[in-house]
């Protein structure tokens, strides 16, 4: 095909496109990529509801640049990561019953997004609460988490 026919059957192509079709493109793929994300999420809490800190873990990327900041610093290293929750939660009792709310989901671009929500505990003794931002990344294997800042409300602040 000569090369001015081909710039103007691309130029008709171009002009034919309905309006908004690319907007709604990129929203499908950004409603596609906050479905996955809170998918993630979801299979996240029923992963700790049945006490498999473990599987919970496959949310977070597994590098050595993963990052968990909390009240007492920064944790770095999916592997230290892993270790920190199975010290300070250290059986089912501990654990409790784990919600998310509240959450808002940010597709930045094609591969990264932020999460800024609630979590709740539901412990026999406790209901111990807070906010949480998540830094996620798109991998071949999906969207993960690289770094999530925790931040637990004081015990006064929320009540039971």
């Amino acid at each position: 095909m000569h090369k001015v026919t081909r710039i103007a059957l691309f130029l008709v192509l171009l002009v034919s496109v309905p309006q908004g079709y690319a907007t709604n493109v990129a929203g499908a793929a950004e409603s596609s990529d906050e479905s996955q994300i809170r998918m993630l999420l979801q299979t996240q809490a029923e992963a700790w509801n049945r006490g498999d800190i473990d599987a919970f873990m496959e949310g977070y990327w597994k590098s050595d640049e993963t990052a968990f900041i909390g009240a007492n610093g920064i944790t770095r290293g999916w592997l230290a990561v892993l270790d920190r929750y199975k010290k300070t939660y250290s059986g089912r009792k501990a654990m409790g019953r784990l919600t998310f709310s509240g959450l808002e989901v940010h597709v930045l671009c094609r591969d990264a997004a932020l999460v800024i929500g609630q979590f709740r505990l539901d412990r026999e003794s406790d209901k111990p609460a807070g906010i949480f931002t998540l830094d996620f990344r798109k991998f071949p294997e999906g969207w993960r988490i690289i770094v999530d800042h925790t931040t637990g409300f004081a015990a006064t602040d929320r009540g039971a």
